[in-house]
């Protein structure tokens, strides 16, 4: 027990940088009493609604919740939401100076419209195009400002397929990491799945990778190994981890390999999810934590926060208790 606790505490000494796509998840709450007589369609009567962080914004507020410091690098747009991202940065204590602000696209905002904790629909703004020249450029700039200046010892590659994560973008990145002996983590979308060329650690989902290759991946040791061997010799990663929805996680290194059930849970909301994960897995890499009990903290992470409405950082007491039982 003494020892998990000290792997708690060790979480607060860390720096974490993060690079990826941000967004506002919006919620927008009401009622149902009636179905419009214009369209076969629920009227919602408002009641209130809620910004809150999302995407990279969502794993800085994961790290920061597990006592580490994250350093959050990406672009918004110069508009009527950059007012919003910046506040619910401020209020909840993340620094923005890795915040670029641009006026050739937007911030990305997802609103979802729910009524008695049921998600009626989803709408998204956004824009999807890559980076410009220059925008990247300050990007970098400033992300290489911040590790010249901070020790850093793990970095987030968070990829939504927003248009951050540029190809030679993620290569200058990694290349800045290996110098540095830095370790480096993705969580990868369709675009860019194969530009993590050298990076320590792959962490897909199941349905990402079978986006990608052309055989099927089945939740089995053995299928997942084809998989996690195929996804070497392209990426020469050292890690991979693949979640399985309610089916656990997967961790592979050099061929040994963990396949992890979830915990019984009462899901609520899968959102945001993915970000807890990558976050708490991105933590224990830093520690150099056994492949096994990364594993088995992702899985008690992500399960914990699909136990509540919308997109919530991870509890750290509620975890290292969870954790701490399972050594029991």
């Amino acid at each position: 027990m003494d020892q998990i606790a000290n792997t708690f505490e060790a979480f607060n000494r860390l720096r974490v940088l993060i690079i990826g796509d941000v967004m506002i998840d919006r919620y927008l709450r009401g009622r149902v009493q009636r179905i419009s007589p214009e369209a076969p369609v629920p009227v919602v009567q408002w009641q209130d609604n809620e910004d809150r962080l999302g995407g990279a914004a969502n794993v800085a507020l994961n790290i920061k919740a597990m006592g580490a410091t994250p350093y959050l690098f990406s672009v918004i747009g110069k508009d009527d939401n950059q007012h919003s991202f910046l506040t619910e940065m401020q209020q909840n204590g993340l620094d923005d100076r890795g915040i670029i602000l641009s006026g050739e696209r937007v911030t990305t905002v997802k609103t979802r419209v729910i009524a008695q904790n049921q998600h009626l629909l989803r709408v998204d703004k956004e824009d999807t195009h890559d980076l410009s020249e220059k925008e990247a450029d300050h990007l970098l700039a400033r992300l290489t400002d911040c590790l010249e200046e901070f020790p850093i010892d793990v970095i987030i590659f968070q990829d939504y397929n927003k248009g951050v994560l540029r190809p030679d973008l993620i290569r200058t990145v990694i290349d800045l990491a290996e110098k540095r002996q830095i370790p480096t983590v993705v969580d990868p979308k369709f675009k860019n799945f194969w530009n993590y060329r050298n990076v320590t650690l792959f962490k897909p989902n199941l349905r990402e990778i079978q986006d990608q290759l052309s055989f099927r991946v089945a939740p089995e040791a053995d299928s997942l190994l084809t998989a996690a061997r195929v996804i070497r010799e392209r990426l020469n990663n050292r890690i991979s981890l693949v979640t399985l929805s309610d089916k656990g996680l997967f961790a592979e290194q050099n061929g040994q390999y963990h396949l992890l059930p979830t915990q019984a849970r009462n899901i609520a909301d899968v959102c945001g999810a993915g970000d807890t994960v990558i976050s708490v897995v991105s933590l224990g890499l830093a520690l150099g934590l056994p492949l096994e009990e990364i594993g088995q903290l992702a899985n008690l992470a992500g399960g914990q926060v699909c136990e509540k409405v919308g997109v919530v950082p991870v509890d750290k007491a509620q975890l290292q208790r969870e954790f701490a039982n399972l050594a029991v």
